[in-house]
């Protein structure tokens, strides 16, 4: 099982980035996929997370109407789309892969910075 992030980096206050996890070794279109982050002394959270078949979303309160979760299952890739980011999204993302959207992932991967800085 594998689960690569990428698409991080520094974005000024307002701006937008994507981000994306690629995963393999196992049937991604069966598994609910989720976005979280963890910034420096925090706890890790949830941000985002997707069906199977893409058809139901949750999102955390800081993020919603700013952030939006996709997901191509052809391509076995979830994106996050970061809309109006402020300083305090900055923080590392980790995608995972869980058997429903109730569950904390069984699947990690490795994280990417986001830094939101001007």
């Amino acid at each position: 099982v594998q689960l690569v992030e990428s698409g991080g980096g520094l974005v000024q206050p307002g701006g937008s980035l994507r981000v994306s996890c690629v995963a393999s070794g196992f049937t991604f279109s069966w598994y609910a996929m989720s976005w979280y982050r963890q910034a420096p002394g925090k706890e890790r959270e949830l941000v985002a997370v997707i069906s199977s078949s893409g058809g139901s979303t949750n999102y955390e309160d800081s993020v919603k109407g700013r952030f939006t979760i996709s997901r191509d299952n052809a391509k076995n890739t979830v994106y996050l789309q970061m809309n109006s980011l402020k300083p305090d999204d900055t923080a590392v993302y980790y995608c995972g892969a869980g058997a429903t959207i109730a569950l904390r992932p069984s699947y990690w991967g490795q994280g990417t910075q986001v830094t939101v800085s001007s």
